[in-house]
């Protein structure tokens, strides 16, 4: 398989969409009280770590933050041992998100199934307030009706092309690519 990968969201373009999200979430929340980010793992994670440092840079508060592993609740992934899996999410979340006001984060949001299953991860674990979606980056085709409250980038996209987002706590660099493929014979 050949890629050609074009740079669509650079480190100032993550930063810029980052910093608008938060003021958006403050907005729309009128403050950060009752509110709390989830991170769905991997990526999710460090977008809502910087949003929370923008928020208390902005507002001078904290905003919890916590990471959530959704894997047990994927309904295309092998899920073995899902049920000790569960129960440690479950009993994770059940203290931290009752009655608040929870926003989810994901990197890139395409089909819905991840944001299915961190929302069924929520649901099970306790009863929020709300849920808000948040992501860096939205590029269409859903196969669920998820619509993201808070969206970096719409990144038009087919289905044949992959939209890859890399961040400096794990990759070293903040971009945002989209990518051809093409299967060689």
């Amino acid at each position: 398989m050949s890629t050609d990968a074009h740079v669509i969201m650079d480190e100032i373009g993550i930063r810029r969409a980052l910093t608008r999200i938060a003021h958006e979430i403050l907005e729309k929340n009128k403050g950060i009280d009752d509110c709390i980010l989830v991170g769905i793992r991997t990526r999710g994670v460090y977008l809502a770590e910087r949003i929370a440092s923008k928020i208390e840079e902005i507002e001078g508060k904290k905003v919890p933050c916590i990471d959530l592993d959704v894997t047990p609740y994927r309904d295309d992934r092998n899920t073995e041992g899902s049920i000790e899996k569960n129960e440690a999410i479950q009993k994770q979340l059940k203290e931290v998100i009752h009655n608040k006001k929870v926003i989810l984060f994901d990197d890139v949001l395409y089909t819905g199934r991840t944001i299915r299953a961190a929302m069924d991860a929520l649901m099970d674990s306790g009863r929020p307030q709300m849920i808000q979606l948040a992501v860096l980056a939205d590029r269409g085709h859903r196969e669920l009706p998820v619509r993201p409250d808070f969206i970096g980038k719409n990144v038009p996209s087919s289905r044949t092309e992959l939209i890859d987002v890399a961040l400096k706590e794990i990759d070293g660099v903040d971009q945002v690519t989209i990518q051809n493929r093409r299967e060689e014979v």
